[in-house]
């Protein structure tokens, strides 16, 4: 069984994030996804299996051609961390902002 990339590894690389933002509009060929890239369509492949192995899209074939379309709910899962680490971030800020404010008083 091979085993799933993590979704993070998908939002990493810039390229993959803006086949993400493409996709999230309309389904797409390949051709389509790469004529948007001055990298090789290979290339561009490759990015498109990492998405897929990350679960936020899904590729179909129709005819002799193979679409990929959005599929973020996999994104959840990032938000879900950012959330998680953005709270945490607010409390140290607000404790050092407490900290700040009672040694500003005591001069």
């Amino acid at each position: 069984m091979e085993s799933r990339r993590d979704v993070f590894q998908a939002i990493a690389d810039p390229t993959r994030r803006q086949i993400i933002d493409m996709l999230a509009a309309q389904p797409l060929n390949l051709n389509s996804i790469a004529e948007h890239f001055e990298v090789s369509r290979q290339a561009v492949s490759l990015h498109v299996k990492i998405l897929e192995e990350c679960g936020l899209i899904e590729i179909s074939k129709q005819g002799r051609e193979r679409y990929c379309e959005a599929r973020l709910d996999q994104l959840g899962e990032v938000a879900n961390w950012v959330t998680q680490h953005q709270r945490f971030w607010m409390q140290k800020f607000k404790s050092l902002d407490k900290y700040l404010q009672k040694t500003a008083k005591k001069k």
